[in-house]
This record gives C-alpha cells, structure tokens and sequence, in this order.
C-alpha cells in the first residue's frame, strides 16, 4: 500500500501572521514562485487549499489546481466562490492525469518534500509543460544557515546539560515529510528533468534562535530593512537561505 498524506493536516505549517520574519518568508516564497509562473494555463501542483490557484485567476489566467487530498481540494471549493474559477483536480503528483505539454507553467510551492517520489513527480511537471515553458519548485532547505546554527546551539546546551524545550525543532524534518532537501539535493532532483534557469534563495535566519522575538520588539522599519537586507544575501547565498526557489525548462528525451 503507498504510504502518502492525503488527509493531512496543518500542524508543521509555520503559521503566518505570528512574527514579521515569517510573514516575509511566506510573501516572499509565494511572489518569486508565482511571478515566474508565467503564461495563459497554469498547474498549481499539491495545490492545498488553493489560494496561489486563486491569486493566478484573479489576473486572468487559466489555473489549474491539482490536489491529492479530498478533504484540501473540498476545502478549497467551498472558498472558490468568491473568487475567479479554479479548476480542481484531485491528482498524484507522479501521475498528473494531463497530456504533454499542456500547460505553460508548472509551480510546486513548499510540497515538494511531502511527494514519496519527488523525482518522478518533478519528471510529470517537466512532462505536462510546454518545451518553452517553465517548471518553477520552491523548497525549504533543511541545511540553512538558521538550521546549521540552532541545531549547534542545541548540541551545545545539551552538553552543558541544558534541557531543550519540547516539541519539534524547525531544523528536524515534520511528521509528514519524506525528504531531507539540502541545495545539492534539489539541484540533482530537478536537473534531471529540468534545464535549471534561476536557483536563488529566500529569507535568511528564520527559526535562529531569539529572532523572532527580536523581530516583534525592533521598530517596523528597521525590521524591514534587516529581513531585506538578509533576503538580498539569501538571494546570492541559496545554500544557507531557509527556502530555494529554482525555475527551469523541461528536458526532453531525444528522439530514438
């Protein structure tokens, strides 16, 4: 039996509106992956609740939401009425039920690490996308700068006999998760069905220890102005940025 999380929940979603560091994370990994789906039909894959879908038809654009999870694609029915028309489709990512070179862009925003195949879903995006369209893949880096360093801290307070606050670590992989991604990770993954155009960094430090709340206390203008500066270096620095967004062309095989 495949093993897959197709009712799962939202318990390892880092929740937005609960730090100024978070807030921007998300902002951030959903504009540059969404800005660079660019064309008339787009797949939204592992679509969730399908707000990204929705966002893409509110400027005319044909998006298709594919989803594997009955009770996320209902979900994100209900909240279609109001606004522009998804299409829904309930689909494995390894098997999206369309014909080749259907869509001139495909994205997969922070899902890719929940796909039991991830390569093979990354070949289906490359698959149903256009040979002059584009596949763009936003992916959390469990090798950040923020995870090095808070996964340093903990060993070190453990060994000074410190006790650790309960519950998951931001830099230990969620319960519903099957891949570790580091950056030469995503690069071999997505470069064996992509000709890789863009792969470049998002945020910098979320989940360092005491930011957060150093973010909340600092004025709003000067904490806009350091998680920016910390973007311009993630941007340049994808290795040690918390998410890496990479965008590029399908590769297709040779004719025999």
């Amino acid at each position: 039996m495949r093993v897959v999380d197709l009712d799962r929940d939202m318990r390892d979603v880092i929740p937005t509106s609960t730090s100024p560091d978070s807030d921007y994370l998300f902002q951030q990994m959903t504009r540059r992956t969404l800005d660079r789906a660019l064309g008339l039909r787009v797949l939204d894959v592992a679509s969730g609740f399908g707000q990204d879908a929705r966002a893409l038809a509110k400027s005319g654009v044909i998006a298709v939401a594919a989803e594997p999870s009955a009770r996320m694609s209902a979900l994100a029915v209900l909240q279609d009425g109001i606004g522009p028309d998804v299409h829904h489709v309930r689909a494995w990512a390894d098997a999206l039920p369309f014909a080749t070179g259907t869509f001139d862009a495909v994205y997969c925003k922070g899902a890719l690490d929940h796909f039991d195949t991830p390569a093979e879903a990354i070949a289906e995006m490359a698959r149903v996308t256009r040979d002059d369209g584009r596949v763009v893949l936003a992916i959390a880096n469990f090798d950040s700068l923020s995870c090095r360093v808070a996964r340093t801290v903990d060993v070190g307070s453990a060994r000074w006999g410190r006790q650790l606050a309960r519950g998951r670590r931001h830099y230990d992989v969620p319960h519903d998760h099957f891949t570790r991604y580091d950056l030469p990770l995503m690069r071999e993954q997505a470069g064996e069905s992509l000709s890789l155009e863009l792969v470049e960094g998002v945020s910098l430090g979320w989940g360092l220890p005491r930011w957060s709340q150093l973010a909340r206390r600092l004025p709003a203008g000067l904490t806009q102005w350091l998680l920016e500066t910390l973007d311009a270096i993630a941007r340049r620095w994808p290795a040690g940025a918390d998410v890496v967004v990479l965008a590029g062309r399908p590769r297709r095989a040779a004719p025999v």
